[in-house]
């Protein structure tokens, strides 16, 4: 089984980046989940799609993969740079798209 480790994205529905500077191991599912038929239940089998374990560091967390004899991939998180704007932006008369009320 592979674990997958890496550094989640920032929550999009707030601004803050809580959570989103550890680096976490995740288990990827060994098998579908799948529908219980009569209440419509989703369940699985694979009990270690249940743990998420969280590091400080890249190097702790891969560190741990490969003392636990655990398979695993590193996926590099995505820097994205911030967009500065004003709010005088929308007023300025060389506007990329017109102004529309």
């Amino acid at each position: 089984m592979v674990a997958r480790i890496y550094r989640p994205s920032r929550n999009a529905m707030q601004s803050g980046k809580a959570k989103s500077r550890e680096w976490l191991l995740v288990y990827e599912p060994e098998e579908p989940k799948r529908v219980e038929p009569l209440m419509g239940y989703t369940s699985s089998g694979d009990m270690r799609s249940q743990i998420k374990l969280s590091f400080e560091t890249r190097e702790q967390a891969v560190a741990y993969a490969e003392r636990n004899a655990i398979a695993y991939r590193v996926e590099e998180p995505r820097i994205t740079k911030p967009v500065k704007v004003a709010y005088a932006d929308n007023f300025r008369y060389d506007r990329r798209q017109p102004w529309t009320h």
